[in-house]
């Protein structure tokens, strides 16, 4: 499987999705649209290994919610995450058995190469 969780009007996302150039065979989620499941969300952690490394603490509702004070469980992140998608790192890479999370150069770089 190969799959892009991405969100439609972010930037960044946009810029990566173009650079990497994916194949037809490659499934774009845009996450505002079409909500992750708790199944996908479940498929990215067994991939990830924590919940905590899906989780995006740049989400503006991070700063409104004053949640970097707060002591988050596995649990929690996981629901934040269910609960609204911006709190989901962008982009989601899934190519096969594994994960790209995030927009630095270098994972940009290393989920390039796996999809080829």
């Amino acid at each position: 499987m190969k799959k892009i969780y991405h969100l439609q009007t972010c930037n960044t996302c946009q810029r990566i999705i173009k650079e990497i150039q994916p194949t037809p065979d490659v499934v774009l989620q845009n996450i505002k649209e079409e909500e992750i499941t708790a199944k996908q969300l479940e498929e990215m952690h067994e991939l990830s290994g924590s919940y905590e490394a899906l989780f995006s603490k740049r989400a503006r509702l991070y700063k409104e919610k004053d949640l970097k004070n707060k002591d988050l469980s596995e649990e929690d992140y996981k629901q934040f995450i269910l609960e609204h998608y911006t709190f989901l790192k962008r982009p989601v890479i899934i190519v096969n058995d594994k994960i790209f999370i995030g927009n630095s150069a270098k994972t940009v770089a290393a989920a390039k190469e796996a999809i080829f």
